[in-house]
C-alpha cells in the first residue's frame, strides 16, 4: 500500500512538471508562429498570480477611486450631506404647499360666498397655517437623536482626512523632537507634547490666519491659527510670539519661539493640538515629529 502511494505521488509530481508545447500556427500555411513550453505547474502558478493581481487591482480601484460609491450599502459623507439638504428642502416645500393649499381654500370660500370679502386677510391665512403646527412636531424623535449621534461618531474622525483631501495639502511639522506625552482622549489630553531645545522656531502646519495670539497664565504664550475647511492648529508654552491676531501665514512659516512659559509647563517643549470642526484629532496620525 505504501509503495502504491509513493508511486501515485511520483506520477502526480511528474504530471505537474511534465513539459507541454503550446504552438500557434498560421491557419493557411501551417507555419509555426509562436511556441511556448509549459507545464501544468506553470499554468497553475500563472493562474494564481493573475487572480491575486486581479483581486489587488480591483481592491485598489474600489478604495482609491469614486467607484466605491456605486457599491450597494456604501454612502460617502458628501452624499449624506446632500441627502440632508434635500430632506430639509423637501420639508420646506411641503410646508409651503400646505400654506398655499390653505390660501386657495380661503379664496374658494370667498368666491363661493361662504366668507365675506371684508373678513378675509391674507396674512391671517398664513399665520393660521403656521399656528396649526404643533411644537411637538418640530422636536426630533428618539430614533432621530440616536441616528444623529451615530452619524456624528462615525464621521468626526474622518474630518481631517476630508479637509486634507479638499485642500490638497500636506501638514508641515511645527517642530521636531521627542514626544513625552501623546494624544489621549480618555484623559482629555487633546495634544502632543514635543520636547525641544529652548528658542527653537515654531512653524505653522499650513496656510491660514492667526485668530489668537496672547499670553495665558496656565499655558504661557499661545498662538492659534485657522486654516481652510474648519482646520485649527494650536501652539502653547512658547517663549515668544512672532505673529499677531489677523496676520496671514504660509505653510512652514515661523510663528513663534519654543519655551517654558505658563503654570502647566515643566520644561522647554511645544504643546500642539489639531481641531477640525470643533473635534480634536490626533496630530501623530498626520504629522511626523521625530527628527
Amino acid at each position: 500500500m505504501t509503495k502504491r502511494k509513493k508511486k501515485d505521488k511520483k506520477k502526480f509530481s511528474e504530471k505537474l512538471l511534465h513539459k507541454y508545447r503550446l504552438v500557434i500556427l498560421n491557419e493557411d500555411t501551417f507555419e509555426e508562429r509562436v511556441a511556448f513550453k509549459l507545464s501544468r505547474l506553470n499554468v497553475i502558478s500563472l493562474s494564481v498570480i493573475f487572480s491575486i493581481l486581479l483581486i489587488v487591482g480591483t481592491s485598489v480601484l474600489i478604495v482609491f477611486t469614486p467607484l466605491k460609491e456605486y457599491i450597494p450599502g456604501y454612502s460617502s459623507s458628501a452624499l449624506k450631506q446632500k441627502a440632508t439638504r434635500l430632506s430639509l428642502k423637501v420639508d420646506s416645500l411641503e410646508n409651503q404647499v400646505a400654506i398655499n393649499n390653505n390660501y386657495y381654500q380661503s379664496i374658494r370660500a370667498i368666491l363661493s360666498g361662504e366668507i365675506p370679502v371684508e373678513e378675509f386677510n391674507e396674512d391671517s391665512t398664513y399665520k393660521t397655517q403656521i399656528s396649526n403646527i404643533k411644537s411637538e412636531e418640530l422636536q426630533p424623535t428618539l430614533a432621530e437623536n440616536k441616528l444623529r449621534e451615530r452619524v456624528e461618531s462615525n464621521d468626526k474622525f474622518n474630518l481631517l482626512e476630508q479637509a486634507v483631501q479638499k485642500t490638497d495639502l500636506s501638514l508641515f511639522p511645527p517642530v521636531t523632537g521627542r514626544i513625552t506625552e501623546a494624544y489621549n482622549a480618555e484623559i482629555k489630553h487633546y495634544a502632543v507634547d514635543i520636547v525641544t531645545v529652548k528658542d527653537k522656531p515654531v512653524k505653522t502646519v499650513a496656510d491660514g490666519t492667526v485668530i489668537f495670539s496672547e499670553w495665558t497664565a496656565s499655558t504661557g504664550y499661545v498662538i492659534i491659527i485657522e486654516h481652510s475647511f474648519g482646520l485649527i492648529s494650536v501652539y502653547k508654552h512658547n517663549a515668544e510670539l512672532l505673529k499677531a491676531q489677523g496676520d496671514l501665514v504660509k505653510s512652514g512659516e515661523v510663528i513663534a519661539i519654543t519655551g517654558n512659559t505658563g503654570e502647566l509647563s515643566t520644561g522647554p517643549h511645544l504643546h500642539f493640538e489639531l481641531w477640525v470642526d470643533g473635534y480634536p484629532v490626533n496630530p501623530q496620525d498626520y504629522i511626523t515629529f521625530e527628527e
